[in-house]
């Protein structure tokens, strides 16, 4: 069973210049976990370009191999120090972990049942 952890931040910053630091320095503190963290699968960072109000600036997608391996990441020592590096550069946190159906079917690009309608407006979403 393979369990998916996203985070989502909110960075601070008293100015442009000094958000852009702090998210690519999150983003290179985050990466530099990869190959370091028994039962991670996947760790990709991404940092927001919708610029909208109200969403966040980063948000980390971790896979695990289990609840167990996500619970051993939350006091694995380099995670530790990810978090102790980056201190209270973070402000607003939002979190969500969920079992990822593995054997979820999905169809093939073309297929009838790859086809959905156009997503809500912004407005409605």
């Amino acid at each position: 069973m393979t369990i998916k952890h996203i985070v989502m931040w909110n960075v601070r910053g008293d100015d442009a210049a000094a958000r852009a630091h702090n998210l690519a320095r999150l983003k290179a503190e985050f990466e530099s976990l990869r190959g370091r963290i028994p039962g991670l699968l996947r760790l990709e960072v991404g940092i927001d370009e919708s610029r909208i109000d109200y969403a966040c600036d980063v948000v980390l997608c971790t896979e695990f191999t289990s609840r167990q391996a996500l619970r051993d990441y939350a006091d694995h020592p380099e995670h530790l120090r990810v978090r102790r590096s980056l201190g209270d550069m973070r402000s607003a946190r939002h979190q969500v972990d969920f079992e990822l159906d593995d054997h979820a079917d999905v169809p093939a690009a073309g297929d009838a049942a790859a086809s959905f309608p156009d997503p809500l407006p912004r407005s409605l979403a």
